[in-house]
């Protein structure tokens, strides 16, 4: 069966696309508000024909208990399903949705000593019949499907008499206040825990590890007027939200874990961080700050080299390389100190073993990664669940394209709940640390604020 593609002649945004699909079962928008050379296409899933998931331990399939590990079935379906892409899409069929924190966990075989606080999948990956792809640098749409659901010409001329009568959704205005929130930390108890990590630092357990803590709000502000609000504010390149039906997930990442194309592995870790200026000047000043600060350059240059270790267990001897380093990115309201590593991947390795090696990304855990990973479920005082994760789709040619899910809320049972945090090196600053991670989730609170 192959997969109809349709190239439409009217352009209409993914994002007021997606505005009449939000509440559609598993329906997800991985979302690249902010258009750069890293975030060029916006790609909707509809229609799931597939549905794998990882609960409490137990493998589904379709919601049947299965007793294979979960990479092994995705890999599996991705291999039975498997088709070449002729375009220059980034993909045209494929599975789409995430891998929790948690779910990285046991790859290092780290236990936890934490309770769950939400009930979701830890991974959760959806085959869709359906994609919608939005091109943001020509203004092109692409319709696909794959006829699994209804077939395939039928299911496109739907879907393009539907939408061609969409209207662009009315942008949230700006605003200032923040929601309130419950940490998980007391200020004083954080900043003791970030400087339990620099003694297990200056003992040589560790040379780096990300720190966190979770705050929980209580808006009754709808999750997707929340991703509403956020995609317009604080555009991000990696951005997504997901309909998981008893919970959804609101997600606005600067940051790529891990993308293959071609058997090309490319990876962006983001370490070091400014919140933005209140002027042109101050705004400048603080770029600069970011640029010449040898704290962040050590910090990021010790997860560059974390993750060419990764990534040498999986790809071609001498492949792996640097190339682009300390560049400083702007943000709605930080800025970021990013790199780039590449690497060609082993002839016929499947994506999964690549997920497998290098899961959970090295910039949210640290380094050494299995002492670091253990540091934090001593320190931190819940579970990480989706938070540091990763977001994305695999592509049934074999390409895949996943983020770090940071700057993300889920929302349940009427909550919601973030996870904000930052790398520790020896010369971090306690009270700077702390203020970092509240820096951070600024975004997300202001989106989250509710109007009297």
């Amino acid at each position: 069966m192959g997969t109809e593609i349709k190239k439409l002649n009217f352009y209409i945004p993914a994002e007021d696309i997606f505005e009449h699909y939000k509440d559609h079962e598993l329906a997800i928008f991985l979302d690249s508000s902010l258009q750069s050379q890293t975030g060029r296409y916006s790609v909707i899933g509809l229609n799931p024909y597939l549905v794998l998931k990882e609960a409490d331990g137990v493998c589904y399939r379709n919601n049947a208990p299965q007793n294979s590990p979960f990479l092994d079935l995705l890999q599996h379906d991705l291999d039975f399903y498997r088709e070449e892409n002729p375009t220059d899409l980034p993909l045209i069929a494929g599975a789409l949705g995430y891998f929790s924190y948690d779910f990285g966990r046991k790859f290092e075989h780290i236990e936890t000593q934490h309770s769950k606080k939400i009930s979701v999948p830890d991974a959760l990956f959806v085959f869709y019949d359906i994609l919608i792809l939005d091109d943001k640098v020509n203004h092109t749409l692409y319709l696909t499907a794959r006829g699994e659901t209804k077939p395939a010409q039928k299911a496109i001329q739907e879907l393009e008499q539907e939408i061609c009568l969409y209207k662009p959704y009315t942008k949230p205005a700006k605003h200032t206040q923040l929601a309130p929130f419950t940490p998980n930390f007391e200020k004083e108890d954080y900043k003791e825990a970030i400087n339990k990590v620099i003694s297990y630092i200056t003992d040589g357990d560790i040379y780096i590890m990300n720190m966190t803590q979770q705050l929980v709000s209580s808006s009754k502000k709808e999750p997707y007027d929340v991703y509403r609000y956020l995609r317009t504010h604080n555009p991000s390149p990696f951005g997504a939200y997901l309909q998981g039906g008893d919970f959804q997930v609101i997600c606005a990442s600067p940051e790529r874990y891990m993308m293959v194309k071609d058997g090309l592995v490319e990876t962006r870790p983001i370490k070091g961080t400014r919140k933005r200026g209140s002027t042109p000047a101050e705004d400048a000043a603080l770029r600069q700050e970011l640029k010449d600060s040898s704290k962040d350059h050590s910090e990021l240059l010790m997860i560059v080299d974390l993750e060419r270790n990764d990534l040498n267990h999986v790809c071609t001897p001498g492949s792996v390389k640097v190339t682009e380093h300390f560049a400083v990115e702007a943000y709605a309201t930080v800025f970021h100190l990013v790199s780039t590593i590449v690497g060609q991947l082993k002839p016929d390795l499947p994506i999964c073993d690549l997920v497998e090696a290098a899961f959970p990304g090295g910039s949210i855990t640290g380094a050494p990664k299995i002492r670091a990973m253990e540091i934090i479920d001593e320190l931190e005082h819940d579970r990480r669940n989706l938070y540091t994760g990763s977001m994305g789709y695999f592509s049934l040619d074999g390409a895949c394209d996943l983020n770090i899910i940071i700057r993300t809320a889920i929302h349940q049972n009427g909550q919601y709940h973030l996870g904000v945090g930052g790398g520790i090196t020896c010369e971090s600053d306690l009270e700077f640390e702390y203020e970092e991670t509240l820096q951070k989730a600024k975004a997300l609170l202001e989106a989250l604020w509710e109007e009297n």
